[in-house]
């Protein structure tokens, strides 16, 4: 018989978790005992859920007593405060924040790429950026085959990767664009100093800057798809960017292979047959990858593969996902079902 597992979402109010609680129904996961956490604001709220009442709790160390899973969901602050109190009381976290990634004791894992690193958690795994995950879910195949060398991105991100507050700035600004009175406070920064419009423009800034000239968020993306793809001596460059998109990020990938020969075809059909991935690459079709058609796809989205005019082993790729399924909630489902799946849960 199997078995059924006590299952505890925090921030289960948030944009993340609501998808959390999307994914368990759809993909039927095997939950006993559903709890829902949140801060003390949001406590006693009740949600329906697939037609039953569920009433949100607040967020305590105690409320993980006798919980076998956690999704944490709420910011890093929380996940600081709290995932490892979660972990002590017996269950496994998965944090859908920046707080463990670079731990060099936590696992950062996708699935399609790393789920081996599972074996080392020590009961907290984290889940990666969402611009990093579906970078990587298209990279690894390539890696495996053809060697990889040289990464640089540039990301065209949708404005709900900031939150609830930065799609209804967009929408807000969205109606008054003829006007030209944005009146912006949330983007790119909220605690910055100075704010931009989103609606008609892109923002060449997510999250603040370092003294090296990189954003927090470009560092992410650079350090993670390191750990994860277990090439601490990849050379790679990020450059990440705002736009004006509710869901769906997309990215400009070059890479260079290490392999002789790799032909353009040989990259599709690798993809092609790849787990996680829909390649979408016909331009006399005029078929690639757009953010408006990967809202509430499970997929990886890949198209646009060219071979570099210059360099024999240089390739160039375009990547969407929806940024708050694959890109956070459904890779943190996926995790939890590769720990059943593993036997480690």
């Amino acid at each position: 018989m199997s078995k059924n597992y006590t299952t505890a979402i925090v921030g289960a109010t948030g944009a993340v978790g609501q998808k959390i609680i999307e994914q368990l129904v759809k993909r039927s996961f095997p939950f006993s005992t559903l709890k829902l956490l949140a801060s003390k604001k949001s406590a006693g709220k009740q949600i329906d859920i697939d037609g039953k009442i569920y009433t949100i709790e607040e967020a305590t160390p105690e409320a993980f007593e006798g919980v076998d899973i956690a999704f944490f969901s709420a910011g890093g602050s929380i996940s600081k405060a709290l995932a490892k109190e979660a972990s002590k009381r017996g269950a496994i976290v998965i944090d859908n924040t920046s707080a463990f990634r670079m731990d060099p004791d936590v696992p950062l894992v996708v699935p399609e790429v790393n789920k081996y690193a599972l074996n080392e958690q020590q009961g907290i795994i984290a889940n990666p950026n969402c611009s990093t995950i579906q970078m990587v879910v298209a990279l690894e195949p390539i890696r495996k085959h053809y060697g990889l060398s040289k990464v640089i991105v540039s990301t065209y991100q949708a404005v709900s990767g900031a939150g609830a507050a930065a799609i209804q700035e967009l929408t807000a600004q969205s109606e008054r664009i003829i006007e030209r009175q944005p009146n912006p406070e949330v983007l790119p920064v909220k605690s910055a100093e100075k704010h931009y419009p989103i609606a008609g423009n892109v923002i060449p800034q997510i999250d603040v800057f370092n003294e090296d000239g990189f954003t927090f968020e470009e560092h992410k993306m650079m350090n993670e798809t390191k750990k994860i793809m277990s090439l601490p001596e990849l050379s790679i460059a990020a450059t990440c960017v705002r736009v004006p998109v509710v869901t769906g990020h997309s990215e400009s990938v070059y890479i260079e292979v290490d392999k002789e020969n790799v032909s353009v075809s040989d990259i599709k059909q690798l993809l092609s047959e790849a787990e996680g991935i829909v390649l979408q690459d016909n331009p006399n079709e005029q078929q690639y990858p757009m953010p408006y058609f990967s809202e509430d796809e499970d997929a990886v989205f890949v198209g646009r593969i060219r071979k570099d005019p210059s360099n024999e082993y240089g390739f160039h790729m375009w990547i969407v996902s929806d940024n708050l399924l694959k890109g956070a909630a459904l890779n943190s489902i996926q995790i939890a079902e590769a720990l059943i799946e593993e036997k480690i849960l």
